[in-house]
């Protein structure tokens, strides 16, 4: 046979080989399988609201705080405020491009009247940034489509498997059939750190040996989905240097070979990038971007990090969607990314 399906199967000896590579949380004996369960209550969503407000207050301190530093005891808005503005939104990894952008906006404001003080400057901003992080929209769901086919790809250390790993658990909560492919065949850890993740959430994994045709795999797998009936196929890929030309090409023949197998897939291609890379993950958006184009961002580890303005700079200058945020490690700390539920916890002291 082609292929191996993963079913629960684990020696003790690779569990014991990634569990130094691995966030406790992954590998506790003691956490049961996720099962289904009912739509997120008003409680949980507002903990979840005021664990985003705790992550985000580093950005909030290099950001936030220092706008109303600045703007303290001023009455109006010259020169050298705009000045010390624009550096404090270069520094708190908005980007350039975005900085200009929000500093012309404001001068024009300024010149039709319509900005008078400091406390509507900072108004001003804050609806800005929404207005960046809510363009585009994501794409909608194929909700008939099955398998419903989800690519994810993104430079190594990103968080890229673990990301799989939550997003397969959000989709088992929902009743789904979930599927993993492991189509990161060059490193045997990125394999197994999968299994891993599949025996957690209850998904089975179609994996080869290591050094394996990445896209043989994606076939044999989207070909098993569909003889199983299943609902979602997540598939991993290969994260070497974005830089690197094969890269490039190999994630494109996965494309090109999971749209054959099965029609309009992958219905989503997800791009996993680390918040605290800064403007790093902007060149590593648009490098991806230009290649296979990625329908959505996911943004991890902004817990803890001082970059987390990165957000608006990526939706501003690239105009792809931010999906999914992740504000720690637990699998409920990946969310669904909303824009006016983000710009309330940074903007909130």
């Amino acid at each position: 046979m082609a292929f191996t399906w993963f079913k629960k199967k684990k020696t003790e000896t690779t569990e014991q080989e990634l569990k130094s590579a691995m966030p406790e949380a992954l590998v506790k004996p003691s956490e049961k399988t996720v099962a289904a369960s009912e739509p997120e209550s008003p409680e949980n969503k507002q903990g979840f609201f005021k664990r985003l407000k705790d992550r985000l207050s580093t950005t909030r301190k290099t950001f936030v705080s220092r706008m109303d530093r600045l703007f303290f005891g001023k009455k109006e808005i010259d020169d050298e405020l705009l000045e010390e503005l624009e550096e404090i939104l270069i520094t708190s990894d908005i980007g350039v491009r975005t900085t200009m952008e929000l500093i012309e906006n404001v001068q024009e404001k300024i010149a039709r009247k319509l900005l008078n003080n400091p406390e509507q400057l900072k108004e001003f901003l804050a609806g800005e940034i929404l207005r960046f992080l809510q363009s585009p929209p994501p794409p909608p769901r194929m909700a008939d489509q099955k398998p419903y086919v989800i690519m994810v790809v993104g430079v190594n250390g990103v968080g890229k498997t673990t990301t799989i790993g939550k997003i397969a658990a959000r989709y088992k909560k929902e009743g789904k059939d979930v599927l993993l492919i492991a189509g990161d065949t060059f490193r045997a850890a990125a394999i197994e750190q999968l299994e891993i993740w599949g025996e957690r959430v209850g998904a089975d994994v179609i994996r080869q040996k290591p050094g394996s045709d990445p896209s043989a795999v994606v076939f044999d797998g989207i070909q098993a989905a569909q003889a199983r009936n299943t609902d979602v196929v997540i598939i991993d890929t290969a994260g070497r240097l974005h830089t690197k030309v094969n890269l490039m090409k190999e994630l494109q023949k996965v494309h090109r070979v999971s749209s054959r197998k099965c029609s309009g897939a992958p219905h989503e291609v997800l791009l996993v990038l680390d918040a605290t890379t800064g403007q790093n993950a902007i060149s590593q958006a648009r490098v991806f971007h230009e290649a296979i184009n990625i329908t959505g961002i996911v943004l991890t580890k902004l817990d803890g990090t001082a970059k987390g303005g990165i957000a608006a700079g990526i939706c501003n200058e690239l105009k792809i969607p931010l999906q999914y945020i992740g504000i720690g490690e637990q699998i409920e700390d990946l969310q669904d990314f909303d824009a006016r539920e983000f710009v309330d916890a940074l903007f909130t002291l």
